[in-house]
């Protein structure tokens, strides 16, 4: 699975402004909202839906990165979006540092097949210091786009 088939690249946030776990959830929920991607009287159940999600242990991976995500009967496919925290939150991400590098996924729940290979491909893409430095330092939904499409470009068999 690319990136290209389930980040919506009208929802990418290249400077969040959120400066909490909750507000950040509830930002990149809005930018999926914005792009069409979630219904509008669904927004505060995904939030919360995600946020439950967080309390069964941080989706902070450690690294500066966070894959915050939930299962929602109100989506008929998986859809994503991608965030850059220049200043960092505090995620109670597993090795406490602060998360720059946000990825949200929202999948229907009898698509875990789809859920598992999004999760799969982001964390293959983060093992990549590279990757993530360039990702870190970019500010333009367009140099995110950039560097989701060079990852996809990269996939061998995929």
């Amino acid at each position: 699975m690319k990136f290209s088939d389930f980040i919506s690249r009208e929802a990418i946030r290249a400077n969040l402004r959120a400066e909490d776990k909750e507000g950040v959830i509830r930002e990149m929920t809005q930018a999926l909202l914005e792009a069409g991607r979630i219904a509008t009287d669904e927004y505060e159940s995904i939030v919360k839906a995600i946020l439950k999600r967080e309390e069964l242990g941080s989706t902070g991976i450690g690294r500066g990165v966070a894959v915050p995500h939930t299962k929602h009967p109100s989506v008929d496919r998986l859809v994503g979006t991608v965030a850059v925290s220049a200043s960092g939150v505090d995620f109670h991400s597993l090795d406490g540092e602060k998360v720059e590098l946000l990825f949200l996924l929202i999948s229907p729940p009898d698509r875990p097949g789809d859920h598992l290979r999004a999760l799969e491909n982001i964390s293959r893409q983060l093992r990549d210091d590279t990757f993530c430095r360039f990702l870190k330092q970019a500010k333009t939904a367009v140099d995110v786009t950039t560097l989701l499409d060079e990852a996809d470009g990269n996939q061998v068999g995929s």
